[in-house]
């Protein structure tokens, strides 16, 4: 995911496509979370997305007293990790909040966007290699329903005051497509991003740019928010993994169409 539609000095990546996987052994590989070993484990990672997507949003703006301007909202049962103590280390850098819109919010933001995708072709070819298999655009005016939602992102995500991007990014992944590991500009983006997940769940992945035995995997439930700040943001790639590939704590998370409505906030 990038800053912006089609304004080269935003897509400032820094992409991973052709790295060679990391090789984590038995011995090695930690995760933090929910596994496969156990089935019973698995069927509650399966009821906690089933239920959680369905939950209503949370509408009280969050108080500022936290070190980052907000307090942490981060579900622990939706990261897993390479181990406890980056979860830890990372904190209430990277959150994400199931049930953060209803069905009947994410209708709202489908109907205003899905008139003017149709009118896109998917590409598979992207500029600069980060991501296959999709269509973007931006947007600035919105209808009464979908602004309180993004004003809920914004106030969930961003500091009071944080002066932001002003388009909102609107990015739709065909069920092929996917996003490669990479970074935002930071020339243009600041410390924060905050995403919606439209249509489908999904498998976020960060990776650390230094050290790519650390890593988080980020189960992203339709109708989720996701929030990455400062270090998760600036020292991690991040990437939406193919279907093939989605898989969280060994439970598969089959994945189709995906639409992320991403706001984020400028640089200082």
């Amino acid at each position: 995911m990038h800053c912006g539609f089609q304004h080269g000095d935003y897509h400032e990546r820094v992409t991973s496509a052709d790295r060679t996987k990391t090789k984590r052994s038995r011995g090695e590989r930690t995760v933090v979370g929910l596994t496969a070993k156990i089935s019973h484990r698995r069927m509650r990672l399966w009821l906690l997305v089933s239920k959680r997507t369905h939950k209503p949003p949370a509408l009280s703006r969050r108080s500022s007293s936290a070190s980052s301007g907000l307090s942490p909202a981060r579900d622990p049962a939706l990261i897993s990790g390479s181990s406890r103590e980056l979860i830890r280390r990372l904190g209430s850098q990277v959150e994400v909040r199931a049930g953060f819109i209803t069905e009947e919010e994410e209708g709202a933001l489908l109907r205003e966007l899905e008139p003017g995708l149709r009118k896109k072709r998917y590409e598979f070819d992207h500029w600069d290699d980060a991501i296959h298999g999709y269509r973007e655009t931006e947007r600035v005016r919105w209808g009464a329903v979908c602004e309180e939602v993004l004003n809920r992102v914004r106030s969930a995500a961003f500091p009071e005051g944080s002066p932001l991007l002003g388009p909102v990014h609107v990015l739709d992944l065909d069920k092929s497509g996917y996003i490669k590991p990479h970074i935002d500009s930071v020339k243009f983006c600041g410390t924060t991003i905050a995403g919606l997940s439209l249509l489908s769940d999904s498998i976020m992945r960060l990776v650390n740019e230094n050290a790519r035995n650390e890593w988080l995997d980020l189960l992203l439930p339709r109708r989720s928010l996701y929030i990455l700040r400062d270090q998760a943001r600036y020292n991690f790639t991040h990437e939406i993994l193919k279907d093939e590939e989605s898989v969280f704590g060994g439970q598969r998370i089959p994945r189709q169409r995906r639409i992320s409505v991403i706001c984020r906030n400028l640089p200082d």
